[in-house]
């Protein structure tokens, strides 16, 4: 497998296999951020293709010994949604799970509205808690890969994602008992 840092050489000298390369590798997890922090699939679609464009434009910002490409694809990604968060000042969640014809319908729908309730949960976090759910519990990074995306120490992971959490536990507790 080529490098990234090889590919991006290459893609920025008009290599279109190479560009295509570095997308195939780096859009899902990419998508999958910025549609967890954003709770909307046309948001994660826009930033998605204006970090490339962008890594096309100006590829040279990018230094392999700072840390990885995803990495900084990430940064670009934070940076991007931040500016969109503070010009809506408030995201709102479309996204929805599709309802299993193979399941109970009672049960389906409890579920879809256990993750509608979660979603929403995850997506009224402050951006920084945020982050760290997104990319240790939801995308699966450990500790020390999620803080070299966030430019932050492991403690402050931990820390920030302790505290997610427990917010997370008191709003779906909650929810628990606002329903029964």
């Amino acid at each position: 497998m080529t490098p990234d840092a090889d590919l991006l050489k290459l893609a920025a000298k008009g290599n279109e296999p190479a560009f295509v390369s570095l997308y195939q590798r780096h859009q899902g997890p990419l998508f999958r951020f910025t549609l967890h922090m954003s709770g909307q699939v046309e948001t994660a679609e826009e930033i998605v293709q204006e970090i490339f464009l962008s890594l096309l434009t100006d590829s040279r910002n990018f230094v392999p010994g700072k840390g990885t490409l995803q990495g900084y694809l990430i940064g670009i990604a934070r940076n991007m949604l931040r500016t969109r968060l503070r010009q809506n000042q408030r995201f709102v969640s479309d996204a929805s799970e599709p309802v299993s014809p193979h399941s109970e319908l009672f049960d389906a729908l409890s579920k879809q509205q256990d993750l509608q309730d979660l979603r929403s949960a995850i997506l009224s976090l402050p951006p920084n808690y945020r982050e760290v759910v997104v990319l240790c519990d939801i995308e699966g990074l450990d500790y020390s890969q999620t803080a070299s995306h966030l430019a932050c120490p492991v403690g402050t992971v931990r820390s920030r994602l302790h505290r997610a959490r427990a917010v997370l536990s008191a709003k779906m507790q909650k929810r628990i008992r606002c329903s029964a």
